[in-house]
């Protein structure tokens, strides 16, 4: 049944993506450039740490960014275009928690972000209000109303071609030659596969999409954040300790793989639905059995914590905020990004 499906999906995508090169549906090009972060899997690659670093390649090297976002998994959809910049901010569920994280990280850089479905639309408003000289679109790889100028397509060092089926047989949200489109593909989480699995998916890539530039990341431990206090602390805040863990995102594996790495004692963790909007009971739950265990999740989590969290959660809140690094290929990521 999974494999009919399966087929039943790549059906759909083919003949969209014909759709569109038969120009039968419209695709729409912005009066800057445009560079897209996206992937082929569903989840899990790094995609918005990605888009956080391509913006800060564009703030160093003169070229004032803005972010366009869909605001997937949001509560309250609306089609209106909604503006997180300096101190105009908006609850996460308007916009999504993504963007929410997104605009917290960038707002000291004063890198807009934009949340509309219609990123056409978005990217309109941003030019109008703010005169970016280029515009991310975030997970935009399938996003085929809206033409871009660059195409950066992330890929899992644990798991690069999404099982090798569509979804929702495997995880992968096009075929494997969809990555012929893209200008600079980009390896995540390589530090956690061993360098002859790293070799083997550059010699894929090779013959995937021959030619194409290749760079190597990692995702780093930042800081931690107390969510009740709102002020950072550093990375050894936690070494030693023993703590529990809760998260709702697309890669839970890394994200406990980190606090381990930082000299953490994780005893307890809960995993949650990507995008997962938490509940006062479910936090209850957490807090009964933590005991005074600090309870440690993640910055895009903390967007989605219900309001009177605070009185729930009695102990200690941490965020582990995280940072994408290029450790192979620096010279590809910068030259792609920041070429005119």
């Amino acid at each position: 049944m999974l494999r009919l499906l399966s087929w039943a999906y790549g059906f759909g995508v083919i003949a969209r993506r014909l759709l569109y090169k038969a120009r039968i549906l419209r695709s729409r090009k912005l009066p800057v450039r445009v560079i897209c972060i996206g992937n082929l899997s569903a989840g899990g690659t790094g995609k918005t740490s990605a888009v956080l670093l391509a913006a800060e390649t564009l703030r160093r090297g003169g070229a004032a960014p803005a972010v366009l976002s869909r605001g997937y998994g949001r509560p309250r959809r609306t089609k209106e275009v909604q503006v997180l910049s300096g101190g105009r901010t908006a609850s996460w569920e308007t916009v999504g928690d993504e963007p929410w994280m997104m605009h917290q990280t960038l707002k000291e850089l004063e890198v807009p972000v934009l949340v509309c479905p219609d990123r056409y639309r978005a990217g309109l408003r941003a030019l109008r209000d703010f005169s970016p000289r280029a515009l991310l679109l975030d997970d935009g790889y399938q996003h085929f109303k809206l033409k871009r100028d660059l195409d950066v397509v992330l890929i899992n060092a644990r798991d690069p071609w999404g099982g090798g089926h569509l979804l929702p047989l495997g995880n992968l949200r096009e075929p494997l030659r969809a990555l012929r489109r893209a200008g600079l593909v980009v390896v995540t989480h390589s530090d956690q596969v061993p360098p002859e699995t790293l070799a083997r998916i550059r010699s894929d890539l090779e013959k995937i999409h021959p030619g194409a530039p290749v760079a190597e990341a990692v995702h780093r431990p930042d800081f931690l954040m107390d969510l009740k206090t709102q002020s950072r602390h550093p990375l050894d805040r936690i070494r030693g300790k023993k703590i529990a863990s809760f998260c709702a995102i697309g890669d839970p594996v890394s994200f406990e793989s980190d606090l381990k790495s930082l000299g953490a004692r994780l005893v307890q963790g809960w995993r949650y639905p990507d995008h997962h909007a938490y509940t006062l009971e479910e936090l209850g739950s957490i807090d009964r059995v933590r005991l005074d265990m600090p309870a440690v999740t993640t910055l895009k989590d903390a967007s989605r914590l219900p309001p009177g969290w605070q009185e729930t959660l009695a102990g200690e809140t941490l965020a582990l905020a995280v940072r994408m690094e290029i450790v192979r290929g620096s010279e590809a990521w910068e030259s792609s990004i920041l070429t005119n």
